[in-house]
């Protein structure tokens, strides 16, 4: 009995023992699991607030996002918003506080920034960037006019752009003329406003495109796209006019355009041409989808002059052939010798934005993301996709804009292709400085389509860079934030006010001679020499930083 006691007494302790050593094992294989999975790192899940271009398959499987989520071990969920509307959704959201941890794609405006920012929706970037930002450390250093054109009137950062230095771009307000009916009607490209005037009147009536009809077009524009308005390239002989803020700079003081007399005189000549026939009268309302069913209709071409940033905009693809017959006509020259170029050199709104949604476990990867898009490699991908499919490294032989050993080449399959899944298409944010975009390999043949780049560069040169007035007035700058929102709701009053007023003077529906001092006076009641000294003060402290 006493044996069989110590027997039994004797299995339940090796029981326990075996018990204790099996949770002991258990239990060091959990820390093992655990330790692994810290050192590996679980993912970081971010929130983010998203409007990828059309022709990006679908963001969630892109190529480019799953190396994204691989490279930095994050997992994105996303928030698309279609590009028609992301303002309104990022509106909305902020409204009704539902925004996500980041906002990639954001459109936050130098008004919004300062809002958002100032009452805590949107986090200060400094300290974020100083700790795990190199890359925008060293852009920052690099160009000490991004850290000036980012940082709110509190001192603080709350977004970052997407850099794009592209020398056509900041030129984007070109007139593009069909340089075959030149050529057939034996006319110079004109110089001036007046010559101007004769060429749209000789495509007008001289039959250019041969038909025996006169169903051409001498010159139209779009009311909704890119640098498309015509009033924007033809007042620009008469007084500096960028056809979005009206605002110009003479000897440092701010003004408005559309209240000087150079803008009537302007007007009256826009007036000529609109009473003339010379001007399509759709061109003030119709949308870029109507200038393009003009310019590729069927039958003879009848498109005789644009205003457009880049031609193959009025003809909807890459490889339509008729935009090989249009070029740029440099500014006009006006009667009183006034020419300007348009000049858009600028810092984009703030892209890029960490929101108090976001822990500090989220901000530290969103700040890597940032990052890391905006180092060479992420640019490239994010365009072009894994490198081999649409690009590929320099050859021996090949040169760049400035005759240097080109660093890449685009392929032509790049530009014939339409829905993809590799690559983001520029959405987000990235830094396309002026070396890169001109480091490219310039094909021989400007007018094939992958030499559409280099020509736009080409006619940039000839006929606009250095024609932009000496001063002119930086866009997205911040006004002091405690008149912020009553500046911007000033100049919408005033934009819809000048924009009314210049179609009605050129279609006449008002007369020009008789109501030109009723619309100055209009101007007092939109307060405008209240709304003039905001942008006055902002451009003095602007000025005084530099």
């Amino acid at each position: 009995m006493k044996w069989t006691n110590k027997w039994i007494i004797g299995c339940c302790l090796l029981a326990i023992t075996l018990t204790v050593l099996a949770c002991s094992m258990v239990k060091s294989d959990v820390m093992a699991k655990d330790r692994e999975a810290v050192s590996v790192g679980a993912p970081t899940v971010l929130s983010v607030f998203a409007a990828p271009p059309l022709d990006v398959e679908d963001l969630k499987t892109n190529t480019f996002t799953k190396y994204l989520e691989k490279k930095l071990n994050i997992r994105f969920e996303f928030d698309i918003a279609n590009n028609v509307v992301r303002k309104e959704r990022k509106q909305m959201s902020f409204a009704s506080g539902d925004y996500p941890a980041v906002f990639l794609g954001g459109e936050l405006t130098a008004d919004e920034q300062v809002k958002y920012g100032m009452s805590g929706v949107l986090r200060p970037l400094g300290d974020l960037i100083d700790q795990y930002g190199n890359n925008i450390k060293q852009r920052l250093e690099e160009h000490p006019e991004l850290r000036k054109a980012i940082t709110a009137p509190d001192g603080k950062i709350y977004a970052l752009p997407s850099v794009n230095e592209c020398l056509h771009c900041w030129y984007a307000q070109k007139l593009w003329v069909n340089t075959e009916w030149l050529k057939k009607l034996n006319l110079s490209p004109p110089a001036t406003t007046e010559q101007f005037y004769e060429m749209l009147k000789a495509f007008k009536t001289k039959d250019p495109n041969g038909n025996g009809i006169a169903d051409e077009i001498p010159l139209t524009g779009a009311s909704d796209s890119w640098h498309s308005k015509i009033t924007g390239f033809l007042m620009s002989a008469f007084i500096y006019n960028t056809d979005d803020n009206y605002l110009y700079i003479v000897d440092g003081k701010v003004g408005l355009a559309a209240a000087q007399p150079e803008w009537k005189e302007g007007l009256k000549y826009i007036r000529k041409l609109y009473q003339e026939g010379l001007i399509d009268p759709s061109a003030f309302t119709q949308t870029i989808d109507g200038l393009v069913q003009l310019a590729t209709q069927d039958g003879d071409i009848v498109l005789g002059s644009a205003t457009l940033g880049h031609i193959r905009m009025a003809f909807g693809s890459l490889d339509n052939e008729r935009n090989k017959q249009y070029d740029t006509i440099a500014p006009l020259i006006g009667p009183s010798g006034y020419q300007a170029a348009g000049y858009f050199k600028t810092i984009d709104t703030g892209q890029f934005a960490i929101t108090d949604k976001a822990t500090e476990a989220q901000a530290v990867a969103a700040i890597q993301l940032a990052d890391y898009l905006y180092s060479e490699e992420a640019v490239i991908l994010n365009e072009f996709g894994p490198e081999g499919l649409w690009w590929r490294r320099g050859l021996p032989g090949e040169v760049d804009e400035h005759g240097r050993p080109a660093k890449y080449k685009i392929n032509p399959e790049y530009f014939t292709r339409t829905m993809q899944n590799e690559g983001w298409s520029q959405m987000g944010i990235s830094y396309r400085d002026r070396e890169l975009r001109e480091s490219w390999a310039v094909p021989e043949d400007p007018y094939s389509e992958e030499g559409y780049e280099h020509r736009l560069y080409t006619e940039t040169m000839k006929n606009y860079a250095g024609k932009e007035p000496k001063e002119v007035y930086p866009a997205n700058l911040y006004v002091d934030p405690d008149i912020a929102f009553e500046a911007a709701r000033l100049r919408v009053q005033i934009n819809e006010y000048v924009e009314s007023n210049m179609v009605q003077f050129i279609t006449g529906t008002k007369n020009i001679e008789e109501e030109w001092d009723a619309y100055l006076d209009g101007f007092s009641g939109l307060k405008l020499e209240r709304y003039l000294g905001f942008y006055q003060k902002a451009y003095d402290s602007y000025r005084s930083q530099q």
